[in-house]
């Protein structure tokens, strides 16, 4: 079959297609009802049908591959490293069950996450969806009254967390963030579960906090039976930060998510049982949920959790762990290629990778530079794959397991089966159908399984938000621009908020950056619009180059931003020209490593940045905030 048989199939009979990929997991009540859209947007998925992630993830792989390896935990800031077989998980994961009920946790009930990446992390998860508790995981690090927002918003009967996490060899203490945060929400958990890795001292609450070891030593051996949930039961909560407002919580299923995944693992990334899995994300992002958890132990697969640096022994350590776990599909981010591309080449060809079937990357847009770089070292496909915590899975990507298709660099392919993708004019709300044409991405309903099912408890926020941006039209909006060229590949340009209107020209800040990209001397860049008082916006850029010391005066970097403004001119044209090009040493990005461009835009200004809660590096801004005063 093509995949435009494929995926024409999946829009056109989504009951029957649906109903094949929901064959890909168990069932303890097989579905009712495959599709439910009674009640558009709120799409429901395999109703009637009954089922668990745990027992998906984990028991029924115990009969065939009970010492396989399904988690292997690799931390290079602890020098940890060990392996668990699906047998030593499910029996943690039964213990951790067992404890977590213990503290008054049942089905329906919130359980907060807010760990580093440790195996008991992943286990406190699988644990939660055993018991049918609803898991909210937040993402290790974060400052007190973020995760206060969050406590707030979620209501959890529990807390599981850990006495530190480490970056880049830091220790960074998480109990008294999480005694700060309990004592500025007006929710207070019933208990807190912590985790002891002898990195900081903690202060014990008593009555309130628990050990976790001894706790589930204590409940070594007690078997807890999976909990059999309804397909559209709540399976967990993420929080999305929105461009107003508090952050918004992502509310996903169990039956739909399940099938998603498993067809993902299948058509995507072309997955077996038996094969190594390593996404370098975090838990606390929906890529470590899907594609670090849920998704290869669902595949049968082993999951390495990393805890670590990119380039932390060395710019070799993820080629090091592919060689060493014999890697067959690898998922990390354009941000840590752009990292490893400032680092010499040897550090890659010294290791056998010869396993790695494929790289893909997602979480911004992925530059041609960059791609290619990464395609021409390692020597696999680098399938670029969009898509964002509502959507739950990839949105546009190859889908190689249906029909062996080629990438375009550049862009991150086609529409993923189920999802009928469409771009539509920003104002009119009509469709744009010729090649080329910049619009809105939307999606129309019935969205398919996996997709978000609401915002937590704001059923009209979700529709707000989310379906009732497009004059006249009630469609999912990605509140991002593309372009879709002759054979159907969409490029996405950026946020609809991240537009620059320069003297009534529109311009994505990705056009400009990928420009700039080209230019050999560069790292990587920002580009973000700056209020001006003759043509609206001006396009200002901060760059990282790769060899500073190439440029060590200013008569040198003048001479290189004159370089570049000229391939800017020469690729997009003189309007598109960025006001100036800064150079600095590092660019203001969260811990997840996504750029922060709202707040180098108040920085240039002259406005406050905003929270920055989630910034790795304070004195990334601060850097931009001297380039531009100094003019």
């Amino acid at each position: 079959m093509t995949y435009a048989e494929f995926y024409r199939r999946s829009v056109d009979e989504p009951e029957a297609f649906w109903g094949e990929q929901a064959r890909l997991i168990d069932w303890h009540t097989p579905p009712q009802r495959i599709l439910d859209n009674d009640k558009a947007p709120f799409t429901r998925w395999f109703v009637g049908g009954t089922t668990n992630l745990c027992h998906n993830a984990i028991d029924r792989h115990l009969k065939d591959r009970p010492n396989q390896a399904a988690l292997i935990h690799v931390s290079t800031e602890t020098g940890r490293e060990e392996t668990y077989t699906f047998a030593q998980l499910h029996d943690q994961v039964q213990r951790a069950g067992a404890a977590i009920r213990s503290l008054g946790v049942s089905r329906g009930d919130r359980v907060l996450i807010y760990m580093p990446m440790v195996p008991e992390a992943i286990v406190a998860m699988l644990a939660c969806a055993r018991i049918g508790a609803i898991h909210s995981v937040v993402f290790g690090g974060f400052a007190s009254v973020s995760l206060a927002s969050r406590i707030e918003d979620a209501s959890p009967k529990l807390i599981v967390s850990a006495d530190a996490g480490s970056r880049g060899g830091k220790v960074v203490p998480y109990k008294p963030l999480l005694d700060e945060a309990i004592r500025l929400s007006s929710h207070k958990p019933d208990a807190v579960l912590m985790v002891d890795r002898g990195l900081a001292s903690m202060d014990h609450v008593a009555g309130r906090d628990h050990d976790w070891k001894a706790l589930t030593e204590r409940h070594a051996g007690v078997q807890v039976p999976c909990e059999w949930l309804d397909a559209t039961d709540i399976s967990y909560t993420i929080y999305t930060s929105g461009t107003t407002g508090k952050p918004k919580g992502v509310q996903r299923d169990v039956g739909g998510y399940a099938v998603a995944l498993a067809a993902s693992m299948k058509h995507i990334f072309q997955c077996k049982a038996g094969q190594t899995y390593f996404c370098t994300s975090d838990i606390g992002w929906v890529v470590g949920h899907c594609y670090i958890v849920y998704g290869p132990l669902i595949a049968g697969m082993a999951t390495i959790v990393y805890e670590g640096l990119p380039i932390r022994p060395d710019a070799g350590i993820w080629w090091q762990l592919v060689e060493k776990y014999k890697v067959n599909v690898m998922f990390s981010a354009p941000t840590a290629v752009r990292v490893l591309k400032k680092y010499d080449e040897a550090f890659l060809k010294k290791y056998d990778l010869s396993s790695l079937q494929s790289l893909f990357l997602a979480g911004e847009p992925l530059d041609e530079p960059t791609a290619r770089w990464i395609h021409d070292a390692l020597g696999v496909p680098i399938i670029d794959n969009y898509w964002q915590t509502e959507t739950g899975w990839p949105l546009m990507t190859i889908a190689n397991g249906v029909e062996k298709k080629a990438s375009k660099f550049g862009s991150p392919g086609l529409p993923m089966y189920g999802w009928k993708v469409k771009l539509v004019h920003e104002t009119t709300g009509e469709e744009l159908t010729k090649p080329n044409e910049k619009g809105v991405v939307v999606v129309e309903s019935p969205t398919p399984p996996g997709f978000m099912q609401t915002v937590w408890r704001d059923d009209a926020r979700f529709v707000k938000t989310y379906w009732q941006t497009i004059p006249g039209k009630t469609l999912y909006s990605t509140f991002d621009w593309g372009i879709r060229d002759e054979d159907g590949y969409y490029y996405i340009l950026g946020r609809t908020d991240d537009v620059i209107n320069v003297a009534g020209h529109r311009l994505g800040t990705r056009e400009i950056e990928e420009s700039i990209s080209s230019h050999k001397a560069v790292a990587e860049v920002a580009v973000v619009g700056v209020a001006d008082n003759v043509k609206g916006q001006v396009a200002m850029a901060f760059a990282v180059l790769r060899d500073p010391a190439a440029y060590p005066d200013a008569a040198a970097r003048l001479k290189l931003e004159g370089e570049i403004m000229k391939v800017v001119d020469g690729q997009l044209g003189a309007v598109a020209r960025p006001a100036r090009v800064r150079f600095v040493t590092l660019l203001p990005k969260t811990r997840s490593g996504k750029l922060l461009r709202r707040a180098i835009q108040a920085v240039c200004e002259g406005r406050d940045p905003g929270d920055l809660t989630t910034i790795e590096d304070p004195s990334t801004l601060q850097q931009i905030k001297e380039q531009v005063q100094a003019g």
